[in-house]
């Protein structure tokens, strides 16, 4: 098998109204470890995203009042098909997003617990059954599917992003119209054909992939037909949707960037932070918005940190991620590769000294670790979103200081904590504006645990017993009994 061939179930069309759609024009998608065309698919047009919200619109009719146990049981098929499936999930994923097999597995394996996770929420939904406290009537909460859920989802984890929205979406009755991100549109494809195969009725899911994503997500969300948007992306790109929302009053759910503060407070484990520091940079070879950003290191073991975090980024073997033996696969693009060169190189301007662990392969979307001494923090490589194996390692001697210069950015989707012990490392973590916090561990996430930020990290929670809720409306009713 070519190095580039594609699993042998992999669509390339449009998917709506539970047809696979050809569309005239079409888009190439590339592997950024070769940067070579994979193959070519569907590009919509907004009257093909229109036809998506009719179709949804049409099947939510029947969807809606579905038995909750029919939707979990075909969530839970999917889980199964994706579980026995889950190496061609991985191929796909290393193939249009260039992470390493390593990630690229891990993420396969994370994306199919939303479906089994949601499909046991599908039949929990609690409402609320009480007296008012003066006893004049008697208080019934119930909830309702909100109606057509438009999706769009990033690059960087193409199959996870998909089914932490549609597995709730549909556990609550909703119907979707889910648009992925150009680089990486294939994965999100195949679990539609996944869904589809587990009994997934046509039109409760559509996809569509585009080259003029602006227009064609302001068509839909202007359309009344749609009731709800979910996106993960950039919070430039999040508030510009917002700013489309507003008009419609639109309820939106938002996940958006971070800059993950990662303290090691004084007596914490080196070797655990170490550790826990090679899972939060370097999974998924740094392109998560979960990704550790910028490392605050008390002085007394900022030598000894850094010395051995140098050492273990060294042991990392950089290559294509189709190669089983590689670490670190290639970015997902040259230009997003090119775009986190620049900012080493503004670091570098700053005064910061930037240190290249080992070299990448002259082609293709490959770069080397860096490890950065020196940093002040408020310096370039504190305040942006790297989104790639780049660590800055900034001084720190007092753990007021810490926490204040952790807390110093307009977003808080997560921080990471290394201290002496739980009790402590809770302690820092309330005085942390972040919604999520790792605790002497280097990864949080979990389809059971709710998933989002404080500020400007986004809106509402996806994951957990709050996932479910971001597709339902609330519905009071005041009763005589």
């Amino acid at each position: 098998m070519s190095v580039d061939t594609l699993p042998t179930r992999t669509p390339t069309g449009l998917l709506i109204g539970g047809e696979w759609v050809q569309s005239p024009a079409r888009l190439p998608v590339s592997n950024p470890a070769t940067l070579a065309t994979l193959v070519e698919i569907g590009d919509a047009t907004v009257s093909d995203a229109l036809a998506a919200v009719a179709s949804a619109h049409d099947a939510f009719r029947t969807w809606s009042q579905t038995q909750a146990r029919q939707r979990a049981e075909i969530l839970r098929r999917s889980f199964e098909i994706m579980t026995a499936e889950v190496e061609d999930c991985a191929r796909l994923i290393v193939l249009e997003n260039g992470k390493a097999w390593r990630d690229a597995m891990g993420e396969a394996v994370y994306a199919a617990e939303f479906f089994r996770w949601f499909s046991e929420e599908a039949v929990r939904v609690q409402g609320d059954f009480r007296y008012a406290p003066n006893r004049d009537k008697t208080i019934i909460v119930d909830h309702q599917p909100m109606g057509v859920a438009y999706m769009i989802t990033p690059w960087n984890f193409p199959a996870a992003m998909a089914t932490r929205k549609l597995a709730p979406a549909f556990a609550a009755g909703c119907t979707a119209v889910l648009k992925p991100a150009g680089e990486t549109p294939l994965t999100a494809l195949w679990v539609a054909d996944v869904m589809q195969r587990a009994g997934l009725p046509a039109g409760v899911l559509n996809v569509i992939t585009t080259s003029t994503s602006g227009p064609v997500s302001e068509a839909i969300l202007a359309d009344p037909r749609v009731a709800t948007l979910s996106f993960t992306g950039s919070t430039y790109v999040g508030k510009l949707l917002l700013e489309q929302t507003a008009r419609r009053v639109l309820p939106s759910s938002m996940e958006l960037g971070g800059n993950a503060p990662f303290l090691v407070l004084e007596g914490a484990d080196v070797d655990k932070a170490v550790e826990g520091a090679m899972i939060a940079k370097m999974r998924n070879g740094g392109s998560a918005c979960t990704a550790a950003n910028r490392f605050y290191v008390h002085e007394s073991l900022v030598e000894a940190f850094s010395t051995r975090f140098s050492a273990a980024l060294t042991a990392l073997r950089i290559g294509p991620g189709i190669d089983q033996g590689n670490d670190l696969g290639a970015m997902v693009s040259v230009k997003e590769r090119d775009k986190i060169l620049d900012l080493v190189g503004q670091a570098a301007a700053e005064g910061a000294e930037p240190i290249a662990v080992s070299e990448a392969p002259a082609h293709g979307a490959f770069i080397a670790p860096h490890i950065v001494r020196d940093v002040e923090h408020g310096s370039t490589l504190t305040c942006n979103e790297i989104f790639g194996p780049i660590a800055p390692i900034v001084t720190f001697t007092d753990q007021d200081e810490a926490i204040r210069m952790a807390n110093d950015t307009e977003y808080g989707l997560i921080s990471y904590v290394y201290a002496r012990d739980a009790g402590e490392g809770i302690r820092v973590a309330r005085r942390i504006e972040s919604g999520m916090v790792a605790i002497n561990r280097g990864i949080a996430s979990d389809p059971a645990a709710p998933f989002g930020g404080m500020k400007e990290s986004g809106l509402g929670r996806e994951g957990g017993f709050a996932g479910i809720h971001e597709f339902l409306e609330t519905q009071y009713f005041a009763v005589d009994l």
